[in-house]
């Protein structure tokens, strides 16, 4: 659903700005809460998107489909001093906030109020559209967030829940984890689109969910 269309390229722009600052708000606020006032000193806690988009990251979503904000700077030890699930929560914060988003731009399909259906030949996006694009994307995000490699928020999820050993795993994995990701996100031309499962798939999955 993500095509090069005009209507296609202006949801994607309005998601971005929308996704991506709240989501990275959520880190900030969350990390704010929980006794770590970096965000706050570093300007973060803020809904300014100016704050928080990045140009390269926000340039890929709206090419490729997905992409990437500034990341909020935490201090580790401070949350630490709160609770030892701070940075997991501090880090689940982000992708939950994408699927908080989703969920509100599906209610107007679940109360019946609108139909999933795009309009063809437009220059702006229905808003049947803009909100499908602005759902999928949210849940793209979420997803992708998710997958337990660094610098991803689920690899701090994921080391919260496991033994010492496996953290010890995750990090000598953590060097490694863009390569690891640049080649998921290649994995597609090679045949086998991992990618593709790992996110694409649940994503139709749920948004046929949220907009049926």
């Amino acid at each position: 659903m993500l095509t090069g269309s005009l209507p296609d390229f202006l949801s994607r722009a309005v998601t971005l700005v929308i996704a991506f600052t709240i989501h990275e708000f959520a880190h900030a606020w969350t990390a704010d809460r929980l006794g770590d006032d970096t965000p706050r000193r570093a300007g973060r806690l803020s809904l300014n998107p100016l704050r928080h988009l990045d140009v390269l990251g926000s340039l890929m979503l709206l090419v490729a489909g997905f992409g990437w904000a500034k990341p909020v700077p935490v201090n580790p030890n401070a949350l630490q001093r709160r609770t030892p699930a701070g940075m997991m929560l501090v880090a689940a914060a982000g992708p939950l906030s994408n699927l908080g988003l989703a969920i509100l731009a599906a209610l107007p399909f679940q109360a019946g109020l609108i139909g999933p259906t795009f309009v063809a030949g437009r220059l702006l996006p229905s808003l049947s559209g803009l909100l499908q694009t602005f759902i999928f994307i949210n849940l793209i995000l979420l997803l992708f967030n998710l997958i337990p490699i660094a610098p991803l928020d689920g690899e701090k999820v994921l080391a919260y829940f496991l033994p010492a050993s496996g953290q010890a795993t995750l990090a000598r994995l953590r060097p490694y984890g863009p390569i690891i990701l640049i080649l998921l996100i290649a994995s597609g031309r090679l045949g086998v689109n991992l990618l593709g499962l790992l996110v694409g798939t649940p994503a139709r999955q749920l948004f046929n969910l949220l907009v049926s």
